[in-house]
């Protein structure tokens, strides 16, 4: 299981202080809000950076970072993702799960158990999230993220179940 959540996504600038715009991944803003110190990964790298200040401004967070007191500075981290480990993410309820647990899951059938695909990825669609999976044959497929289609989604367990094989053609 992974142990660090991409929680965040740092935008432009915010006022003269230092202050960023942060869009937060999770929707959990009063989470993002609790977080004292962030692993910031740009271009490769990888630091860890201490939050001086946030406060809610949705559908942002603007921070401000220990070290980061002008704009000049601030913009210097735009395009970072801001990390945090598995124990100050947004906690879970019942029936949730985080996407970065699903990734490299197989995908079985429901009617012969054989492994179809493997997840690659879960994106954003028109109306849906969408599981993106790649089929052992190595075509790409995106399955609305619905019940219907996915009877059981297990990363405890290592499964993900798919009710019918014929949405994959």
């Amino acid at each position: 299981m992974t142990e660090q959540f991409v929680v965040g996504l740092v935008g432009a600038p915010y006022g003269l202080e230092g202050f960023i715009k942060v869009r937060p991944f999770s929707g959990d803003i009063d989470n993002l809000l609790k977080i004292r110190e962030v692993t910031v990964r740009q271009h490769g790298k990888e630091q860890t950076l201490a939050i001086e200040k946030s406060t809610a401004s949705p559908p942002v967070v603007l921070m401000r970072f220990a070290g980061v007191s002008s704009p000049e500075a601030a913009k210097t981290l735009s395009g970072a993702e801001l990390l945090v480990d598995r124990g100050r993410a947004s906690p879970l309820a019942d029936g949730e799960f985080y996407i970065e647990d699903l990734k490299g899951l197989p995908v079985l059938s429901k009617e012969s158990n054989e492994i179809l695909g493997h997840i690659r990825d879960i994106v954003e669609g028109s109306g849906n999230e969408l599981v993106e999976i790649k089929l052992a044959a190595g075509d790409i497929r995106l399955i609305p993220l619905l019940k219907e289609f996915f009877p059981l989604i297990s990363p405890e367990s290592g499964k993900v179940i798919l009710n019918n094989e014929w949405i994959l053609e």
